[in-house]
């Protein structure tokens, strides 16, 4: 008797002190941190934000542009010329004398420059005018990527947050089997004084206690780890407890239809393979303008200034100082580059016919996978009510049992049994519950409403 208060007590301080630190986390409130902390979603985030740079005029090539070029030397030099054979005059005595040698020491010489260049293509055969609309048709794409990794991420967060719903669920459930099993123990013991029992049903009782008590035990562990998985993908700190929110509500049956007969236009596979498709529309015009010519546009600015050492004729320094200003426009027109624009058109038009085949292998496979999860969401949720009604008729025949077992005319083995079924409805009514919702959840998301709705 002692063994078994001390493992009640075990099992109920830990639950008791784990409510004292939960934290309510709403499924509102789970969305907003996960769409907030995901590490996927902000990765898929940047890959829009790389998108919508790759959009912007900048990268356009619409843009002229302009380089600017400087220099400077420096050179010094120590120079000896001579004249041999040559005479020249002497100013004293008239005389005709040998050229004397003419040096020059540190003969400095400074040369500067600078210029600038701007080139502008004018016209290139409208190659970059679709390569910018292919660009926006590019940043839409990242967009419906981004959205289509939310989806699954949300899908993937209910799936978590659920399965601890349930699991919490499951937990008061044996908790509450093992507080009935306890008071059997009791009961069997007060019986057995007054000679009203043997001693078989206290040791019944006791064993029920312990498997209640594994049970209870390895639900709570299995409620521990997958709490962790919802911090894993909430991005908290992996010692966060939370409590969420069990209750569920399933979309009105007429509401779901309207979203099915719209999944054409919101599905995001669909979605992407409309984008895909513009983006090949506009890859066979790129390819189509390298037929036409190109048209550019040049000009310069340019500065010069030399200024040279003295020399043996020019003892004097030499400053040449210019400025130049140029414009210029050029025509280039590959009459034929062997036959390479050909084939990247002839490749273009292959890839966009392929994208329209995709288009309609995905909208059929979309449309097989929106019957399918219909299906199975209205199985499980018919499975779901029978369930309900099933906890309801073992919930009446515990309480008529446990009144039987009280007034002596059941055994306890019955009672333990009535116990067990009204343990298992209940159980399987949970399970029951949350995978209808997730159904109904894969279902918004192929009808492209996972992120429209109100959980």
């Amino acid at each position: 008797m002692i063994r078994l208060r001390i493992i009640t007590t075990l099992l109920l301080f830990p639950f008791l002190s784990l409510v004292a630190q939960e934290n309510i986390l709403t499924k509102e409130e789970a969305i907003a941190k996960v769409l907030e902390n995901n590490f996927g979603i902000k990765v898929a985030r940047n890959q829009v934000k790389i998108a919508e740079n790759n959009k912007g005029i900048l990268n356009s090539g619409f843009l002229p542009s302009l380089t600017g070029t400087a220099g400077a030397n420096y050179q010094r030099d120590d120079n000896t010329f001579e004249f041999p054979g040559q005479f020249t005059n002497d100013p004293d005595t008239g005389e005709s004398v040998p050229r004397p040698d003419v040096e020059l020491y540190k003969a400095e010489a400074q040369r500067y420059n600078a210029s600038l260049n701007a080139n502008y293509t004018l016209f290139d055969g409208l190659g970059r005018f679709y390569n910018y609309k292919r660009l926006k048709e590019q940043y839409q794409l990242s967009e419906l990527q981004a959205r289509e990794t939310i989806e699954n991420t949300m899908l993937q967060l209910f799936t978590i947050y659920y399965e601890v719903a349930r699991l919490t669920e499951n937990e008061r459930v044996l908790k509450q089997a093992l507080e009935i099993s306890n008071r059997r123990i009791k009961r069997s013991e007060y019986a057995f004084e007054y000679g009203q029992n043997t001693k078989l049903d206290i040791l019944n009782a006791k064993v029920d206690v312990t498997n209640d008590s594994i049970n209870l035990l390895n639900t709570r562990q299995q409620l521990s780890n997958t709490i962790r998985d919802l911090n894993v993908i909430l991005a908290e700190d992996l010692n966060t407890i939370f409590a969420v929110d069990t209750l569920v509500n399933f979309t009105p049956s007429l509401k779901l239809e309207e979203f099915i007969n719209q999944a054409d236009l919101n599905n995001v596979a669909l979605l992407q393979t409309e984008r895909n498709i513009a983006i090949n529309d506009y890859d066979i015009k790129v390819s189509k303008s390298g037929y036409l010519p190109t048209v550019g546009l040049t000009g310069a600015y340019g500065w010069n200034l030399n200024q040279n050492a003295p020399g043996a004729f020019f003892p004097g320094v030499n400053v040449n100082n210019t400025r130049n200003f140029r414009l210029g426009a050029t025509l280039t027109w590959n009459l034929f580059d062997g036959g390479g624009t050909n084939v990247r058109v002839k490749n273009a038009k292959i890839a966009f016919e392929n994208q329209e085949l995709q288009r309609k292998q995905i909208q059929l496979e979309v449309k097989r996978d929106i019957e399918n999860a219909l299906a199975i969401y209205e199985n499980r949720l018919n499975i779901f009510q029978i369930q309900e009604q099933n906890v309801v008729t073992n919930q009446n025949n515990f309480e008529r049992s446990r009144e039987q077992f009280q007034l002596g005319r059941i055994t306890s083995i019955e009672f333990r049994q009535a116990q067990i079924n009204l343990l298992n409805a209940q159980t399987n009514k949970n399970l029951a519950k949350y995978d209808a919702k997730l159904a109904e959840l894969q279902l918004l998301q192929l009808t492209g409403q996972l992120l429209n709705i109100e959980f």
